[in-house]
């Protein structure tokens, strides 16, 4: 299940904060440009699933640059037992658009 731009940005204006957002970029894309969120690049991720446990039961929304990445994120969480996992459609490149 995938999250659009128009949702979650619908959700920060409304201050809903009933969601973790994960970011998978890599550091250098982070500083560019980000929205918050919790840092993970997708190659630390299966080495930092500790991090994430907190949030097993939340609902969070991955993103990347454009969507590919966390995509992949958002796979590899599933398999380690998180349920309500999203990935943000076309990620910051859409965001930004």
């Amino acid at each position: 299940m995938e999250a659009t731009v128009e949702e979650l940005k619908q959700r920060e204006t409304d201050g809903k904060n009933d969601y973790v957002l994960l970011d998978v970029r890599e550091d250098y894309e982070r500083a560019e440009f980000n929205v918050g969120g919790i840092h993970v690049p997708l190659g630390q991720l299966s080495m930092s699933m500790d991090k994430l446990t907190p949030y097993r039961d939340q609902e969070i929304i991955v993103y990347c640059r454009s969507g590919k990445r966390s995509a992949m994120a958002q796979e590899l969480l599933r398999q380690c037992g998180f349920k309500n996992v999203r990935n943000l459609e076309g990620g910051m490149l859409a965001y930004q658009g």
